[in-house]
């Protein structure tokens, strides 16, 4: 029974050191499909048309518009989310005190730091017994990164990256982005796609039309994938949790970060509707909302209820 356990902890290990190293592999498979819809869409197909005249110069230029517009906001999304990181417990970082429960303190009652994790009377208190620290609330361990990451929500191969609290918004939206861009695609392309189908002659060349073909695949397929995501997503910050957090409280009914919709979309979006749409938040919201730093978050006044 214990050789079992050992074999199947080292065959996580070996899944995680798997995933460490995709690394830039995803990052260039995403630039990759962007290049290929890219090639098809502006080089190979509305971009002659726009010397073609009348209703199809039109629709090229409509078309070339919207497709450049909704790249620049996928590919400012995804590096967003690539590079900032999702957050990090602060060195040396203590729970506050609840002066309105009149709580004291745990690290001041005579208990040891390393006692916390197994103190019955510090329930309230998280501790990581691999990264040997105390953890903030929703703040979770990420056995792919190695580190605990603030309000995770999952570790996502496609951005190399953990998803937490400092770039859950730009993972939305990267999502959202990508939705858009890949609808666009699939919609502008569905005339060529069908096309092959039919007797009629289909200008260009033989890797010019495979390129078309491929990109609708591709994006078509996109689309559908990252819908499903987007609404899971969508249902899960309308209810204040995480990816994590929905599995782990599982069926229960009540949740006690859920404020309402409006207060738990302004949770990760902010209150300032000029940044809602782009990976950035105003310097009014970082400074009067904790909840952007991924530390501290409001919860209903009149819900008792253990953390996780």
């Amino acid at each position: 029974m214990h050789r079992s356990g050992a074999t199947m902890a080292w065959n996580v290990f070996k899944f995680c050191t798997a995933l460490r190293g995709l690394g830039s592999i995803m990052i260039l498979l995403v630039l990759g499909v962007v290049g290929v819809s890219y090639y098809s869409v502006v080089l190979t197909n509305f971009g002659p048309a726009l010397y073609d005249g009348g209703l199809d110069s039109l629709t090229a230029v409509v078309v070339l518009i919207l497709f450049h517009c909704l790249l620049v906001m996928l590919l400012w999304s995804y590096f967003s989310v690539v590079l900032t990181d999702p957050g990090s417990i602060p060195a040396n970082w203590r729970p506050a005190l609840d002066e309105e429960r009149g709580e004291a303190d745990p690290l001041n009652n005579g208990s040891e730091f390393n006692g916390l994790q197994t103190n019955p009377s510090n329930q309230r208190i998280r501790y990581c017994r691999k990264c040997n620290q105390l953890k903030p609330p929703r703040c979770h361990h990420c056995s792919v990164c190695g580190r605990c990451v603030l309000k995770m929500d999952h570790h996502c191969v496609w951005v190399v990256n953990c998803v937490g609290a400092l770039n859950y918004k730009y993972f939305l939206l990267f999502l959202f982005y990508t939705f858009l861009e890949t609808s666009l695609v699939t919609l502008a392309l569905l005339p060529h796609f069908i096309a092959f189908f039919s007797d009629v002659e289909i200008p260009g060349t033989p890797g010019t039309l495979a390129t078309t073909f491929l990109s609708f695949v591709l994006n078509l397929a996109f689309a559908l994938s990252v819908l499903g995501f987007l609404i899971m997503h969508i249902s899960l910050v309308a209810a204040n949790t995480t990816t994590i957090e929905a599995y782990e409280k599982k069926t229960t009914p009540k949740w006690r970060y859920d404020l309402g919709r409006k207060k738990n979309f302004e949770q990760v979006f902010g209150t300032d509707k000029r940044y809602w749409f782009i990976p950035a938040y105003s310097d009014e919201d970082l400074r009067r909302m904790p909840a952007l730093q991924g530390l501290e978050y409001p919860s209903k006044p009149d819900f008792d209820s253990q953390e996780f």
